[in-house]
């Protein structure tokens, strides 16, 4: 049985085609899926009974169950959403102060193994399909208007569990379905997708112009990089940069750099000039994060002070910094933690 939140619009037009129908039900179906959020094929209400006969006949509408919700007292919220073979995956809602944004996964796990990282302790399942990625946008759009929140849901980032340029054919089936103007009708300007560093499809996707593109950075040096990101730090750190040079950016457009900031790690002064020093080959900005602790991982976070003081070495040789704030940390908000102590519950119970 086909999921229809799967296909893209073409593959939706030669679906209705196969059935008999002519061409232009695709769009009438599709912003049923998209605008209307529409689950159920029977409620089609402008589709033929004929032809809702048949789709249902070949096909259903399948959205990720929500297994867990949490809600954080600064706004934040996470879920934990089912799949239909009963793996599970984490999406996170982030107020912002005019809008929401929703933090997206693309795999079942991770086999990047960063050691910082909940996600990459549960190694890698599999890869999400395009509705199992979409259909975390309309889990979390439904959920803010079951609570009539004012605030929309308006950016994207794939910064949740897995490495997106591992399930680059369905990112991309993606990215093309949320830029569809009769479906979700995103902008480019307001999707991130981040990734660690694969060499493959980093430069195709940094030409598509369908997403911002982040690199999950964290370390300075090679050598660093090597031990708390092995599975990123396979493509060396200096072609990484030349592979980013090659990106066409606009004008006025620079590449987004995420650097983790860990205590005693990564975080030292003599680490931030290494950092300046490996940016001055690329138009950049630092997004400085501060870690997280999670439990059973053995990394720290570091001080206001060291934090201020990092970023400011940047600022001082040109380079924007700034620092995101944190968000969720009483609910678990960090990447693959609610998936973690699902599987692994401490003692008592969630």
């Amino acid at each position: 049985m086909t999921n229809l939140i799967d296909l893209t619009f073409h593959e939706l037009e030669t679906l209705i085609v196969s059935l008999g129908e002519p061409p232009y039900r695709a769009r009438q179906v599709w912003q049923w899926l998209w605008q209307k959020g529409c689950r159920d094929i029977e409620l089609m209400t402008d589709v033929s009974k004929a032809l809702r006969a048949k789709l249902a006949e070949a096909a259903d509408i399948v959205w990720p169950e929500v297994v867990r919700v949490r809600e954080s007292e600064d706004g934040t919220v996470k879920f934990l959403l089912g799949l239909a073979d009963g793996e599970a995956v984490e999406c996170v809602l982030i107020p912002e102060k005019d809008h929401y944004t929703g933090c997206l996964s693309t795999q079942v796990g991770c086999a990047m193994g960063c050691g910082f990282c909940a996600t990459g302790t549960l190694g890698f399942r599999r890869n999400m399909t395009p509705g199992e990625m979409l259909g975390q946008v309309l889990v979390a759009r439904q959920y803010l208007l079951n609570k009539g929140e004012p605030l929309a849901l308006r950016n994207l980032v794939f910064m949740g569990m897995g490495e997106p340029l591992l399930n680059y054919d369905n990112l991309i089936k993606t990215l093309e379905s949320l830029h569809h103007p009769q479906g979700l009708d995103f902008s480019s300007r307001r999707i991130t997708v981040s990734t660690a560093g694969v060499k493959r499809h980093l430069l195709d996707l940094g030409k598509t112009g369908l997403c911002a593109l982040a690199v999950s950075l964290h370390a300075p040096t090679q050598e660093q990089r090597e031990r708390i990101m092995p599975g990123a730090a396979k493509l060396p750190l200096d072609e990484l940069i030349e592979l980013l040079r090659q990106i066409p950016l606009k004008p006025r457009e620079s590449l987004t750099f995420e650097y983790l900031l860990l205590a005693g790690i990564n975080d030292a002064d003599a680490d931030a000039r290494e950092l300046v020093r490996l940016l001055s080959r690329v138009k950049a900005k630092v997004n400085l994060i501060v870690y997280n602790a999670t439990p059973g991982l053995p990394f720290r976070q570091p001080s206001p002070e060291r934090v201020f003081a990092f970023q400011e070495i940047l600022k001082a040789k040109g380079l924007v910094a700034t620092v995101r704030k944190s968000k969720g940390a009483d609910i678990a908000a960090a990447c693959g933690q609610l998936r973690a102590e699902t599987e692994c519950p401490a003692d008592g119970g969630a």
